[in-house]
């Protein structure tokens, strides 16, 4: 079907049969909307930036012009389907908080990385929608600059909460977003309303104060930014509130009261790949950088590397307080990385006083040269 002979009728029922084709393929939701600029978005975006929210995060500045508009995109871009992934777990997030020797990870990064999953559908249901239209597509899954919450909401899919994240009301918390550019016109979605209310325990639960106000979050002080985007060593400050959280941080996801309606997630590839003996910290903290790499070579989590993810693990042994772990974070005293050197230091301290830390102290000076670490040493927790 040529370009210059889709009709509003054609286009209208290719739209019915592609909700249809994209539920086969395996995504929960799809929605449409318009490319339109919204000046608003732009201007928070812009204001986010001038602020240092971003932190670490450059590539959100980067590609800020082209991040605040799908035109500016790709300028050929006439719709753009949205299309949403269900991985609500099928129990609790917030429970493995109560057992301070077992790492806490992240929902999302238990099974197998998103990116590719998503991705690959997105490219089966843009092969269909091709061979139906002979249209031009470009599809997209979290790492391009696109605004996805905001392009999900206008699309009708859920709406932003207060935490920040999208909701729908029929998955609650838990969706994977991607989205599919055309340069045909579907039919537009009504945006969807925003059902917060005055609900705000998103907002008291967040273990940092992370929200400047409702809507707005300073990601520096998040921990899924501290452990997975800051690259450096966790400021003190929040080293204490991190409890055994390693690789994100889901307490204002988890605390939704919308999730009362999610179910789990049915693509077992999103199920945990690990049971829980293979996260007690005392298995994570000897991990090299082989080891590292073999056991989270299909996860998310690769991409933070082997120090930044053993740094969060020592701090999650000093917060265990657990004379049973500190032997984990002796050994990592004299690691290669001066970044897990400066966390085992901390750790330490969490946990010995007196004259045996003092000894450890001792010893650990007699050949350290890294002044981040030396510094761990000497400033007070």
């Amino acid at each position: 079907m040529q370009l210059s002979t889709f009709d509003k009728k054609e286009s209208k029922n290719i739209q019915k049969e592609l909700i249809v084709e994209s539920r086969k393929i395996g995504f929960d939701t799809i929605g449409f909307t318009s490319p339109t600029s919204d000046i608003k978005i732009e201007k928070d975006l812009n204001q986010f930036l001038k602020k240092n929210y971003h932190g670490e995060m450059q590539w959100l500045e980067k590609n800020s012009y082209k991040r605040s508009s799908p035109i500016r995109l790709w300028s050929e871009v006439k719709s753009v389907i949205t299309l949403g992934v269900n991985y609500g777990p099928n129990s609790d997030p917030l429970r493995l908080l109560e057992n301070p020797e077992i790492g806490n990870i992240s929902v999302y990064a238990q099974g197998e990385d998103y990116h590719k999953i998503i991705k690959k559908n997105l490219k089966k249901l843009g092969t269909w929608i091709i061979n139906k239209t002979d249209c031009q597509i470009k599809i997209f899954v979290d790492t391009a600059p696109v605004m996805e919450k905001n392009i999900a909401q206008e699309s009708g899919i859920g709406w932003q909460g207060k935490h920040t994240n999208l909701v729908n009301r029929e998955f609650g918390s838990w969706l994977f977003l991607g989205e599919i550019f055309t340069n045909i016109e579907f039919l537009e979605n009504k945006k969807e309303m925003n059902h917060c209310g005055s609900c705000n325990k998103c907002i008291k639960i967040c273990p940092t104060n992370a929200f400047d106000d409702e809507y707005k979050i300073n990601p520096r002080k998040c921990i899924s930014y501290l452990t997975i985007e800051h690259k450096s060593s966790i400021p003190i400050k929040y080293r204490k509130l991190m409890g055994n959280r390693i690789y994100g941080c889901d307490d204002c996801l988890a605390i939704c009261p919308w999730n009362k309606f999610a179910k789990a997630s049915n693509e077992l590839k999103f199920l945990p790949m690990n049971s829980l003996d293979d996260l007690y910290l005392s298995k994570l903290s000897m991990l090299d950088d082989k080891k590292f790499r073999e056991f989270f070579s299909r996860s998310p989590i690769k991409r933070v590397g082997r120090d930044r993810f053993v740094r969060n693990v020592m701090i999650a042994i000093g917060n265990s307080k657990s004379k049973k772990l500190v032997k984990y974070a002796l050994k990592n005293l004299y690691d290669e990385s001066p970044l897990v050197r400066g966390a085992s230091v901390w750790a330490i301290k969490e946990i010995l006083d007196g004259k045996e830390l003092q000894k450890v102290k001792n010893r650990s000076l007699d050949w350290e040269k890294n002044m981040n670490v030396i510094y761990e040493w000497d400033t007070d927790s």
